[in-house]
């Protein structure tokens, strides 16, 4: 089946880019999350929301799936959606980009375009307004309270990790967007060995163009999410992490989107603490579903 081959990505060390950057005995390894078939890490979450909808007989005949999503998630929905045979509406912002558009609604998607200037809160709420007004025709997945999304890295990504490093890993990175993929992994890791040092990222603004990453401080705070379980958190300038987007397509030959130049960002700035370790970060999906956006790309 289509969502047995999520999971199980590659890890990969970095070289090239960090030469003369962070000391010799310092790692720095990459989970390149865009091999999962829907193209991002939010297959992870979205195959297993969708298989606890189905198993706890939440999701009755006739019902639609509905959740918002700034794209990533939505386009996972979509592709498992089609596969599992289910309805699917999507609250999303409207300027997210036309790639995301169109593999949405290539999914058979129903796309409910939300006001651009309240981002992903603005999806969210409009979200909450359609299943409250249609209780009995929406299943509502709320990916940033589901704690099916959190779990999903607990039982797959950090096994990964710790299974790809050969228990290895000292430091554990990774950006804030629903906040479930550091959430589930932090916890995991820090079961294997208590060591390991977990480091969040978000962007250093409310006014930030890291899309798909969230400024915690000035956005609703995910229910899912653990503060606890960062030993330090860290915000991402904007303007460095696209200049590393940009690096890794012509140093190591990772086309990713900004999501992934702002989690090496954090990694880096770890890295550069330390005169030893093993460094894990996670690169979300592939920057060719960001190259009609012209600013990323001169």
């Amino acid at each position: 089946m289509l969502v047995d081959r999520i999971g199980n990505t590659p890890l990969v060390r970095l070289r090239h880019i960090l030469d003369g950057v962070v000391p010799p005995e310092v790692e720095i390894w990459a989970k390149l999350e865009w091999f999962n078939p829907g193209g991002s890490v939010k297959d992870r979450a979205a195959w297993a929301m969708i298989r606890d909808a189905e198993s706890s007989g939440r999701l009755l005949p006739g019902m639609r799936l509905l959740d918002s999503s700034s794209g990533n998630t939505g386009i996972a929905y979509g592709m498992i959606a089609a596969a599992r045979g289910h309805a699917l509406t999507l609250c999303l912002p409207a300027n997210a980009n036309r790639e995301r558009k169109k593999i949405l609604r290539a999914f058979g998607v129903e796309v409910i375009e939300t006001d651009p200037l309240e981002g992903s809160d603005g999806a969210i709420r409009r979200a909450r307004e359609l299943v409250a007004e249609h209780p009995d025709l929406y299943l509502y997945l709320d990916q940033y309270s589901n704690a099916a999304n959190w779990r999903a890295h607990y039982e797959t990504t950090a096994p990964e990790i710790w299974r790809d490093t050969g228990g290895r890993v000292t430091h554990w990175v990774s950006a804030l967007g629903t906040t479930g993929t550091f959430t589930g992994t932090s916890r995991r890791l820090k079961e294997y060995d208590p060591r390991i040092l977990c480091v969040s990222v978000q962007p250093d603004s409310p006014f930030h163009g890291l899309e798909g990453l969230k400024h915690l401080e000035s956005a609703i705070v995910p229910a899912i999410y653990d503060a606890s379980l960062a030993d330090a958190d860290l915000g991402a300038p904007t303007e460095a992490s696209i200049l590393l987007m940009r690096r890794l397509a012509r140093e190591e030959g990772m086309l990713v989107g900004v999501s992934s130049g702002a989690a090496l960002w954090g990694a880096i700035e770890v890295a550069r603490q330390l005169d030893r370790g093993v460094v894990v970060t996670l690169f979300p999906d592939s920057g060719e579903r960001y190259l009609s956006e012209e600013h990323l790309w001169p």
